[in-house]
């Protein structure tokens, strides 16, 4: 099989997410400064096997789209030109920071370490995929 890499899109930087080849487990991978996100992409997919991209949509509580939804828009675009093969599908990212603040508190990560915003992306991406296949179906 192939893996799943998930995408936490923030302006400034980038959390990446994937699975095991087997799509088993979900795993933080890194994150990139969203500048050369497309570049680093590129070069893990000449590395590994990808099958498909989860993307965190960007909403607001109220269900409306967030302001950053059309920066993740249009590098979804770049994406799929850059990678036509490869599917992209959607995945709402609301809570995923509160949920990833939450997972570093019950595993004990110190206090400085929480304070680590390239952290929180790489959990939150890692959530977004954890959500994604546990509700794909098989």
């Amino acid at each position: 099989m192939s893996r799943v890499l998930a995408i936490d899109y923030g302006v400034r930087r980038t959390g990446i997410a994937v699975t095991d080849p087997l799509q088993i487990i979900a795993n933080g991978l890194t994150t990139v400064d969203t500048r050369q996100l497309l570049a680093f992409i590129q070069d893990y997919v000449k590395r590994e096997t990808v099958e498909r991209f989860v993307i965190g949509r960007p909403m607001q509580t109220n269900g409306r789209e967030s302001e950053n939804l059309k920066n993740v828009e249009k590098f979804v675009e770049q994406l799929q030109k850059a990678l036509p093969n490869i599917p992209v599908t959607w995945w709402d990212e609301r809570y995923t920071s509160v949920l990833a603040h939450q997972t570093m508190l019950e595993s004990g990560i110190g206090k400085m370490a929480r304070r680590n915003k390239a952290l929180v992306d790489e959990i939150s991406a890692c959530i977004i995929l954890q959500g994604w296949m546990e509700r794909r179906v098989p």
